[in-house]
């Protein structure tokens, strides 16, 4: 039988253990979140460069990429996919953040039905999504691709961030019904947040990408392929870390450059010292040549800015 002394020590040493694991950081389960995470795919045209041209994608939620899902390490998602009776086609959505059957969860589902699954986000990182329906190539090719960050659930693993971008690089397939031309490589342009030089200042209708001099910029890079890889590279700066798959644990530093293979992602952080242009871009120049560069412009002007992925949708002014 347990003396009052007896008890009273246990208690003591229970009370020590919370208060340890308290100053170690460590975070009860009833601290995670739960996220109800809804989306559509929409089989419809966007906007794919600065000259106005359309492109007849699939996508989730009208855009390409899809949205930026973002939750923290320990979280939970309960997804849900719709694929209205307007479309033509199946569709499915496979995370990669989730460790769960595919069989049961990923499998397409047709034009008038929907699907959900539950997961919990165990890893830290960024992480690729996409739909894998049938041809999956084509699916991917055609926008139904995105990311989802899962957030260290201790900030202090890593510096923080003054800004921060998603990048998500992809093939353009000017057919979109050309299945054949995508298994064979023959893409026409490649694409940073499905626009062939989205964020190129001194392009018809580009954009760029915001900083100030000193700040810690970290991109968030995804490669959607389907095919080819990215050799991600700074042009006059050196990445200060690299993080594989987006994981604070994986950590390189001082990297000129980095290959990220399609379905892969890494998180990349620059300082940029000056002011001035920096591009990002594949240095595997036939991609960048045919559209993925994505200019950082640093200038003590900067303002402010919270948009993840500037300029998704492409909206182009309309033409007098």
């Amino acid at each position: 039988m347990m003396t009052r002394e007896s008890q009273r020590v246990m208690m003591l040493a229970g009370a020590a253990a919370i208060a340890l694991a308290g100053l170690l950081g460590h975070t009860s389960p009833a601290s995670a979140k739960t996220h109800d995470i809804h989306m559509t795919a929409v089989e419809s045209d966007i906007v794919i460069d600065g000259g106005g041209e359309k492109y007849a994608a699939w996508t989730f939620n009208g855009t390409m990429p899809g949205p930026v899902v973002r939750v923290t390490e320990g979280d939970t998602i309960n997804f849900t996919l719709t694929n209205p009776a307007t479309n033509k086609n199946p569709h499915a959505m496979d995370f990669h953040a989730a460790e769960i059957d595919f069989l049961k969860n990923y499998k397409a589902i047709n034009a008038g039905e929907t699907i959900s699954y539950t997961f919990v986000a165990k890893k830290p990182g960024i992480f690729f999504y996409h739909c894998g329906a049938p041809p999956m190539i084509q699916h991917i090719a055609r926008g139904m691709f995105g990311a989802i960050i899962v957030d260290p659930k201790d900030a202090s693993v890593w510096p923080k961030a003054d800004r921060e971008y998603v990048l998500i690089q992809s093939e353009f397939f000017k057919n979109p019904g050309d299945v054949q031309a995508m298994f064979d490589r023959k893409f026409d342009g490649m694409m940073f947040n499905g626009g062939i030089f989205k964020y190129h200042p001194f392009v018809t209708g580009g954009g760029k990408l915001d900083a100030k001099p000193g700040e810690r910029v970290r991109v968030y890079f995804v490669n959607a392929g389907p095919n080819e890889f990215s050799s991600f590279h700074p042009i006059g700066e050196i990445w200060d870390n690299v993080y594989e798959s987006g994981n604070p644990a994986n950590k390189l530093t001082g990297v000129q450059t980095y290959v990220v293979g399609p379905g892969s992602a890494a998180t990349f952080d620059v300082v940029v010292e000056s002011a001035g242009a920096y591009p990002l871009v594949t240095h595997s120049l036939t991609g960048a040549l045919r559209g993925a560069i994505a200019v950082l412009l640093a200038s003590p002007d900067a303002k402010p800015s919270t948009n993840l992925m500037p300029m998704v949708p492409w909206e182009l002014p309309a033409k007098k």
